[in-house]
């Protein structure tokens, strides 16, 4: 979103009044991120906030490489029911993240935004968001014909990132496994180092996430591949790399959206 006088520099359209909004829609910024994240367990040196903040953080980032877009209210809570055997955990069922998803899409485009991007933080969100979008896309030109609504929704490529990009900067990256990680507790860190135990760093299962055990997880749950509900091993951490991920995530899913628009257009 272009910066004027008139109107703030924030990108969260929160932030705005209904008259900017307005404005900033008539001057030309009608794409806007939907970051989905949750509220579940991370570990014992994380958060259950994780995914909701990481959320927020990446929508800002992802909007910022997108070009005059602004960021939508995190949805905070997702489909969590792998994470139910860790206490504090919040899910809600894949029919419900339809609906609101379904709700927010079409409050968006009848404002004017005409292309909408869902982005999800937390794994168990990637598959639901996939499946929706064909009725997500249909709900919304039913009522707005002609805006384009996507996700990302590359769960196993996103965690290859992750891996790729810890091993480049610090040689850990065999500590990344896909929840509560060095990936992840290092995003944290960079974000809210008051929130992170520190402390409380220690390896849960490592090794190679695969779809046979992200098939696992989501059929068993997470309490059944590690009792301290971690992917992974945090040790090693630093803010630094977290915001080398954030970066680094941002431009991947902005590319995406970015490259899958003009394929749609060509």
């Amino acid at each position: 979103m272009t910066s004027t006088p008139d109107l703030p520099d924030s990108l969260l359209l929160e932030h705005h009044t209904w008259p900017e909004v307005e404005l900033a829609i008539t001057r030309g910024t009608t794409v806007i991120v939907v970051p989905v994240g949750a509220i579940e367990q991370h570990g014992p040196h994380l958060p259950l906030c994780v995914d909701a903040n990481l959320g927020t953080a990446l929508g800002i980032r992802i909007a910022r490489s997108l070009g005059d877009a602004l960021v939508a209210p995190t949805i905070r809570v997702g489909c969590s029911e792998h994470h139910m055997g860790f206490a504090g955990t919040v899910s809600i069922r894949p029919e419900t993240l339809r609906a609101i998803c379904r709700d927010y899409a079409v409050s968006l485009a009848r404002h004017g935004f005409d292309r909408i991007y869902f982005v999800p933080s937390h794994g168990g969100n990637f598959k639901p968001l996939e499946a929706m979008l064909p009725s997500l896309r249909d709900a919304v030109n039913e009522v707005v014909p002609g805006v384009r609504v996507d996700a990302y929704t590359d769960l196993l490529g996103l965690v290859g990132l992750w891996k790729w990009v810890v091993e480049e900067e610090t040689g850990l990256g065999a500590r990344v496994g896909g929840h509560a990680d060095i990936a992840e507790a290092s995003e944290m860190l960079h974000l809210h180092p008051e929130l992170v135990r520190v402390g409380r760093a220690e390896p849960g299962l490592v090794g190679e996430l695969d779809q046979a055990m992200v098939d696992r997880v989501f059929e068993k749950g997470l309490r059944a591949v590690t009792a301290n509900g971690i992917l992974g091993d945090p040790r090693g951490m630093s803010a630094e790399l977290g915001s080398t991920l954030l970066d680094a995530t941002a431009r991947v899913i902005a590319k995406h959206f970015i490259e899958a628009e003009g394929d749609e257009e060509a």
